[in-house]
C-alpha cells in the first residue's frame, strides 16, 4: 500500500518539485501551500510523514509543528530550512522535527531522507508492539520507566518526553555510569542510515536533561566532553 505524505509548501514550483518527485516514487502526497490549512489537514486525516515548509501564510512552520506535537500528533515530520540556517534546524528539533533538508536540495537527497525517516518510524512502531508483549519497570532513583507505554515518571511525576527524548533516556538508563558516544546514541536512536549530524544528538539530551534535573538532583545526565554522555543516578533497579 503506497504511503501518505502531506506537503505544506506555499512557493508553487518548489510544491510542484516535491510532488512530481514523491508520487515518481510511488508516494501518495497531498500539497497545501497555507500554514493553517496544514496543520488542519493533518490534524483531519492520516499520513505517514509531513514535509514542512518553515516560512509559511497564516502559521509558519515552527508554529505548526507546536501546534502538532501539544495535539498529541506524532506524524513525522521533515522541515524545509534554508542554508546555513542552523538556528531553524535546531529550533524545528526542538519542536519535535524528526530531519531536516537544507534549501536547495537534491531529489536523491529528498528521497533518500524521506525513505530513511519511513524506515525508523515503521521499525519504531514494531519495536513499541514487541515492547508491549513484555511489561516491565526500569527504575534509577526516583525516576520510573515502562518501555511498553513510553512514560516517564519522577518523583511521583509524569513527564511528558517527545518519542526520540525517551529512546535516549531507555538507553542511558539502561547503561548507568557508563559513558556512551553521540555515535552510539545516533546508530541506536535514529538508525545507521541517519543523514543527520550528531547536534541531532546534543539537541535531544539538552532538552532531555532540563525535563529530568528540574528541582530533583537524584539523576542527572552528564556530559562527557568530546566523547558523550552517561546518566548518573543515586540508586538503579531493573
Amino acid at each position: 500500500m503506497a504511503q501518505n505524505i502531506l506537503v505544506i509548501e506555499d512557493e508553487p514550483t518548489l510544491a510542484r518539485l516535491l510532488s512530481y518527485n514523491l508520487s515518481q516514487e510511488g508516494y501518495h502526497t497531498k500539497v497545501v501551500d497555507h500554514g493553517g490549512d496544514g496543520l488542519q489537514e493533518a490534524m483531519q486525516q492520516s499520513y505517514d510523514l509531513i514535509i514542512l515548509d518553515i516560512m509559511l501564510p497564516g502559521l509558519n512552520g515552527f508554529e505548526v509543528l507546536a501546534k502538532l506535537r501539544q495535539k498529541g500528533n506524532s506524524t513525522p515530520v521533515i522541515i524545509l530550512t534554508a542554508r546555513n540556517a542552523e538556528d531553524e534546524v535546531v529550533q524545528g528539533l526542538k519542536h519535535g522535527a524528526d530531519d531536516y533538508i537544507t534549501k536547495p536540495f537534491g531529489v536523491a537527497e529528498l528521497l533518500a531522507r524521506v525513505s530513511a525517516v519511513l524506515r525508523r518510524t515503521q521499525s519504531e512502531e514494531a519495536a513499541a508492539d514487541k515492547l508491549k508483549s513484555n511489561e516491565k519497570v526500569i527504575q534509577a532513583g526516583e525516576l520510573f520507566i515502562y518501555p511498553e507505554k513510553y512514560e516517564v515518571v519522577l518523583k511521583g511525576e509524569s513527564i511528558p518526553l517527545r518519542p526520540k527524548e525517551f529512546e535516549v533516556l531507555l538507553y542511558l538508563v539502561q547503561r548507568p555510569g557508563v559513558v556512551v558516544t553521540r555515535d552510539d546514541l545516533m546508530n541506536i536512536v535514529w538508525g545507521f542510515d541517519y543523514i543527520g549530524g550528531q547536534r541531532t544528538v546534543d539537541v535531544h539530551v539538552s532538552s532531555l536533561r532540563k525535563k529530568l534535573e528540574m528541582n530533583q538532583q537524584s539523576v542527572q545526565i552528564d556530559s562527557i566532553r568530546g566523547v558523550g554522555y552517561k546518566l548518573v543516578a543515586s540508586m538503579v533497579k531493573k
